[in-house]
């Protein structure tokens, strides 16, 4: 059963489970929001480009590696992304970033998740917009966060995993931002760290 998360909160990611994960992954979803064509016929969507991305930091908080559409990988490999979807069309997610838990460097203490609109648009052009995180073994959602608040933002830090006493949690942070890349980003993202 997927926990629904609101802004601020945290979870242990093995009670929600059920057992210890060692494998997840950060989906994202998202349509463009349909605009009535000329004189009221006819619908169409602008191509939106959401990027999601993950910033790895270290104990000190200084991030010491990024996945993203441009490093699709790791450089340890225990971190990959799916691949840049420019236009957020089909079902399911649209991009998503696994992670393979136990692989993750001993000296990184938190991963941090954002998203944002390469294209420029503020969240008030998408609609059914999501990151959830998913249990990689067995396909089974953990928890999902609605990124749907429109609002005049082109970016969100979405959310942190974390350990903590040797286990994995995750904090659902939801703040709005602007920026077109994670490196937008990082002042705020600093202050979640």
């Amino acid at each position: 059963m997927s926990v629904n998360l609101t802004k601020g909160q945290k979870i242990s990611l093995d009670k929600e489970a059920g057992a210890t994960l060692t494998h997840v992954a950060m989906g994202l979803g998202w349509d463009a929001v349909k605009s009535k064509g000329f004189l009221g016929f006819g619908t169409k969507s602008a191509e939106i480009d959401l990027d999601a991305s993950c910033v790895l930091f270290d104990e000190a908080n200084k991030p010491v590696d990024v996945i993203w559409f441009r490093q699709l990988k790791s450089r340890d490999g225990s971190i990959m992304h799916s691949g840049d979807n420019r236009t957020g069309a089909g079902d399911g997610d649209d991009e998503q970033i696994s992670v393979n838990l136990q692989q993750v460097p001993a000296n990184v203490k938190s991963i941090v998740f954002t998203v944002n609109s390469f294209t420029g648009q503020s969240f008030t052009q998408v609609q059914n917009a999501y990151c959830r995180l998913l249990n990689a073994n067995n396909g089974k959602e953990v928890a999902r966060f609605d990124l749907s608040v429109q609002g005049a933002h082109s970016a969100q830090i979405m959310a942190k995993l974390y350990r903590h006493n040797g286990e994995w949690k995750m904090h659902a942070i939801g703040e709005n931002g602007t920026g077109r890349t994670f490196d937008d980003l990082l002042p705020q993202i600093a202050q979640h760290l």
